[in-house]
């Protein structure tokens, strides 16, 4: 069997976990993943193996011969991994003194990041303070992989359980569409005249997020029509252009989209986002986690 190079980590994590569950829909609870995407995953990784890993049929899901000759050795890489990452780590803790600051989208908000940051300087100021700019794929902004110690997020976060949070903006809903759409016209526009619109959806490993964009909470149980998946500002820009769908924005990131051709209008029966800092909750005592936590809450209340 001819293996291909490139079978992903998270490829295997999601074949243990199916291996372990034997339940496709327990498994990506589990992942916090869709159980759509992650069968779709789990048939690329058979396809790219050239074997079935599991037998599914109406009453269950089995290991074939083949899903029971990798699991083993899948869950030795998976072992071996976790082992480097905390061999990393360790390395990174040696660095004490810096301090990763994840986001997805630059909070601007009226000077938010320089307000912090001079607060914490003024606290720490033997720390190294270093942004890390990462993908829409990952709603945690670095933290569910560790490549940041504190993160910029929007409420909610997938497995939410691991992190603590203080919001440094709470801001409403706006829902972005091109200047042509008949609903442009209006000044405000409530929920309900949305409901049954093409959205533009973030990528579904962001879970949870993804849903609060899509406003699941206010459908009333009505699924939402995706017209494009989005994972970047000019993504979002591009679909809105081009009439794919609209989106909901937080106020304070309108102008990023707000190009022309675009408009945005506020939305009557949406709560209202929050933008947060976020960190891994056993890094909560870390000095340097505590200090950047604390300048936010001092910014936020303005004191």
């Amino acid at each position: 069997m001819a293996m291909t190079r490139d079978v992903h980590v998270r490829d295997l994590r999601y074949f243990v976990a199916v291996a372990e569950e034997l339940h496709f829909t327990r498994a990506a609870e589990q992942l916090y993943v869709s159980q759509p995407a992650l069968s779709k995953q789990i048939r690329a990784l058979e396809r790219q193996l050239g074997a079935e890993l599991f037998r599914r049929d109406r009453q269950a899901v089995t290991l074939t011969a083949a899903g029971t000759a990798l699991l083993p050795y899948a869950e030795r890489v998976l072992a071996l991994w976790a082992e480097g990452a905390s061999a990393l780590a360790e390395v990174s803790a040696a660095e004490r003194s810096t301090l990763v600051v994840g986001m997805s989208t630059s909070p601007g908000r009226g000077g938010l990041l320089p307000a912090i940051r001079s607060r914490f300087t003024a606290a720490r100021p033997e720390a190294v303070v270093r942004l890390r700019q990462v993908s829409w794929d990952d709603p945690t902004a670095g933290l569910a992989d560790g490549g940041a110690d504190v993160a910029f997020v929007w409420l909610p976060l997938p497995d939410a359980e691991r992190y603590d949070w203080t919001v440094v903006a709470e801001e409403p809903r706006l829902v972005a569409l091109p200047d042509s759409h008949p609903l442009a016209a209006r000044a405000e526009v409530s929920f309900a005249d949305l409901v049954d619109e093409p959205f533009l959806a973030l990528p579904p490993d962001a879970g949870p997020l993804r849903d609060h964009w899509l406003a699941l909470a206010e459908r009333g149980g009505r699924p939402p029509r995706i017209g494009a998946e989005i994972a970047s500002t000019e993504e979002t820009y591009e679909a809105l252009v081009a009439g794919l769908g609209i989106c909901l924005v937080a106020t304070g990131n309108a102008h990023l989209i707000t190009l022309g051709g675009v408009t945005t209008r506020p939305v009557h029966g949406l709560s209202p986002s929050q933008y947060a800092l976020a960190w891994r909750r056993e890094n909560g005592g870390q000095p340097l986690v505590r200090a950047y936590a604390e300048a936010c809450r001092g910014v936020r209340s303005g004191g």
